[in-house]
């Protein structure tokens, strides 16, 4: 069993040391070609003065900031080698410009052509020296798995013929893709093999040999190309928070500008994650981070007089808590200024709310006009339960019935919920499950063509549509 911390620990430590030492030779370079101000007397004299030593410690940890949102570090047993390259070239590109002009250009004493050499010099060391380690490693765990000494425990989800054939041929292979198959898992609706070399487990039981097989990744190998039943199966799976990959020989909707990988031996597509790039992801997981951060303190004084109006106006809590379901199914408290009275499902049975609803309060309808309400919801951004932009997160009482009609909900699982989204600007609140059905098809637009473009655009639309108040 390959350990994902570990491995991901290797890396970083070698990008911190490489790079370290890379700015070290840099600034022996500095020295060299007489391109630093100051009265040094020695290259020693320069290389422990104060500021010397203070960069020799911040350049290095600025430099695997920028590794962190290349997505450098997502992937870290099945790297493309071609990718891998790219990946180090172009942080080298961005590592070199920014610490140049920020933090060495007022440092500088020469020529222009002199500090485009220097530039120069700063990336070639950045590149080949921490492309080398990271080449290292990556050569050394793809020798490991290929040879069967590295392997990660899988669970195939499907017991048909297909699933079996399926494992055949990769246990088959003269060089291991890396899979430790541990059992088949039943697809509910299709024809399982009845004599099996491995354990076989049904859908219920998933998580718990999960649990006790450290199961690390999850084949889906159906039979049958019918999409409703896998997406049910799909869903359940997400729930289980692990790397879910499909074969492609199931031409369905879950086929649709989904990221494939393991390109040599068996091809199969990642289902679990969306289609933007590792470094898109993390740049708008940092994004999120920072805007939600900034907005909560600015608007901690407001918050405070839009509480004080919500006790003035009616009887309750300020904050209205409510479950809803995000990313791979997992439960999440969210948090809104409540706008309704506070017996509102007094029934218990939920409720959507609909024009002119009378339960909503004076104060409830002025904030829910402008969206006010869901301001609280950057906290659920900066803890990481939802996204600033994605889809509408549900109740879970509300996706099971979406689910019954509309199977392909389960494809919104791949990605954090968000505060606004295509399918809230475009189509709004939806007051009942019809019109969640309706609303779906903006979701699956906006997970199709996933981008930070789109996700600006959205923020954009989203500001105009409060701005104009028509947010009811």
């Amino acid at each position: 069993m390959i350990s994902e911390r570990l491995q991901r620990l290797k890396y970083l430590a070698g990008d911190f040391v490489t790079s370290s030492v890379a700015w070290a030779l840099f600034n022996c370079v500095r020295w060299e070609l007489h391109a630093v101000q100051g009265t040094y007397t020695s290259l020693v004299g320069f290389l422990t003065s104060r500021n010397v030593l203070i960069l020799q410690l911040v350049i290095p940890l600025f430099m695997m900031c920028v590794y962190w949102l290349s997505g450098y570090y997502n992937e870290v047993f099945r790297k493309s080698r071609l990718q891998e390259v790219f990946t180090t070239f172009w942080s080298a590109v961005v590592n070199s410009l920014v610490i140049f002009f920020g933090a060495l250009i007022n440092d500088m004493s020469g020529t222009r052509g002199a500090s485009y050499e220097l530039i120069i010099i700063l990336w070639s060391l950045l590149f080949f020296i921490v492309y080398a380690v990271r080449c290292a490693i990556t050569n050394d765990t793809s020798y490991r798995i290929k040879h069967r000494k590295w392997s990660i425990p899988t669970l195939v989800v499907g017991r048909g013929a297909t699933a079996v054939s399926f494992v055949n041929k990769i246990n088959n292979q003269q060089h291991s893709m890396g899979y430790d198959i541990r059992g088949f898992v039943s697809i509910p609706g299709e024809n399982d093999v009845k004599e099996l070399s491995l354990p076989g487990y049904t859908l219920d039981e998933v998580a718990e040999v999960c649990r006790r097989d450290h199961i690390q990744e999850l084949i889906v190998v159906p039979t049958r190309k019918g999409s409703d039943r896998l997406l049910h199966t799909i869903n359940h799976l997400f729930a289980l928070d692990k790397p879910i990959k499909l074969t492609p020989m199931s031409g369905n909707v879950l086929m649709r500008k989904m990221r494939m990988s393991d390109f040599y031996g068996v091809p199969l597509v990642d289902i679990s994650s969306s289609n933007m790039s590792d470094s898109a992801k993390n740049v708008k997981r940092a994004a999120d981070v920072i805007i939600s951060s900034i907005l909560l303190l600015v608007m901690a004084p407001f918050f405070a007089i839009i509480a004080l109006l919500i006790k003035l106006d009616s009887h309750g809590t300020v904050f209205y808590l409510q479950e809803r379901v995000g990313y791979h199914n997992v439960p999440f408290n969210i948090y809104k200024f409540r706008t309704m009275c506070s017996d509102a499902e007094a029934s218990g049975e939920p409720q959507l709310t609909s024009d002119n609803d009378p339960r909503v309060t004076r104060i409830g309808r002025f904030l829910r006009k402008y969206r006010i309400d869901e301001l609280p919801q950057f906290w659920n951004v900066l803890v990481g339960d939802m996204s600033i932009v994605g889809p509408r997160p549900e109740r879970q009482y509300y996706i099971d019935q979406i689910m019954k009609r509309a199977p392909s909900y389960a494809l919104l699982r791949q990605v954090r919920p968000g505060i606004t989204g295509m399918g809230m600007v475009k189509y709004g609140y939806a007051q009942n499950v019809d019109e969640m059905v309706e609303r779906l098809d903006y979701d699956l637009m906006y997970l199709e063509n996933m981008s930070l473009i789109n996700d600006v655009k959205i923020m954009v639309y989203t500001i105009h549509t409060v701005l104009t108040g028509k947010g009811m």
